[in-house]
């Protein structure tokens, strides 16, 4: 008869600790047993990692895809923008300059008829022709399953959009007040940094209790008394927060100041109100 321990383990596929290992960078033998400790829970497994002290990153909030086109817009007056991504199957057919015009002709669409979601975005007309049958035209003629895999949109007083990497990443970021150049700068900022949030107060209570929890058995594991736990798991929390809000990150161009800084230092009261960051996997 099997005990409960192997019980465990013959529930877990080789494909569940594969894609706990592509999500965390732990090594095999960990993730099986991460899967067998929190019974075949993928969160749960991520949770348990971080707790032995596995450097796991923070999850994020990406609109991924394996391939395809990505693309960010904005209207002429700068109040709105579209970011989206035009999957497709093989980097082939992502680099061929026909299928990026087909992605383009989407995007300038979606701008031009205020579209605020996926749905209506396949419902708009290009030259007569729905977008969703263009779509399905593209399919047949290319041989590749391809759609419209992520739609995201940003209203503020001033938006700014940016594109990294050969259409690989998108990034909307809306402003308080018009500012080009710290718009670009702060979407760059984005890119590279992959914030969880604009600030602390964005960040879902969940998240933080549970980066708190994480980090309180951390500090016990290391032997330190109860009583502190508290008080050093709090600080571990503000590390979290410097590391993964946009406004208390180290600014990218100057690491002496954080972005809060950097804008409060073109306008006073210049802020962040949203942002929106696709990228491809």
């Amino acid at each position: 008869m099997e005990s409960k321990e192997e019980y465990k383990m013959s529930t877990i596929t080789a494909s569940d600790i594969n894609k706990l290992r592509q999500a965390t960078g732990a090594g095999m033998m960990d993730c099986r047993k991460a899967l067998t400790e929190s019974n075949g829970d993928f969160e749960a497994a991520i949770d348990w990692l971080r707790k032995q002290g596995q450097k796991v990153a923070a999850k994020r909030s990406d609109r991924e895809a394996k391939e395809g086109v990505v693309l960010a817009k904005t209207t002429a007056d700068h109040k709105s923008g579209i970011v989206l991504c035009i999957s497709c199957e093989t980097d082939f057919v992502s680099k061929n300059a026909d299928f990026v015009a087909f992605a383009q002709s989407i995007a300038d669409a979606a701008i031009a008829h205020n579209v605020k979601s996926a749905e209506e975005l396949n419902e708009v007309q290009i030259n007569g022709a729905k977008v969703s049958d263009l779509i399905n035209d593209k399919l047949a003629a290319i041989g590749e399953k391809i759609g419209v895999s992520k739609f995201e949109r940003v209203e503020a007083p001033y938006v700014a959009s940016y594109i990294h990497g050969a259409n690989r990443m998108g990034v909307l970021v809306g402003l308080t007040s018009e500012a080009e150049e710290a718009g670009k700068d702060v979407a760059m900022q984005i890119a590279a940094m992959n914030p969880l949030a604009v600030d602390e107060t964005s960040i879902p209570a969940d998240v933080i209790a549970r980066e708190k929890d994480i980090a309180i058995e951390l500090i016990k594991a290391e032997g330190k008394p109860a009583e502190m736990a508290e008080k050093i798991a709090m600080g571990k929390l503000n590390k979290f927060f410097k590391d993964n809000t946009l406004m208390a990150q180290a600014f990218v161009k100057d690491g002496n100041k954080s972005v809060a800084e950097y804008l409060k230092g073109i306008h006073a009261d210049l802020k962040v109100t949203e942002f929106k960051r696709v990228a491809l996997g």
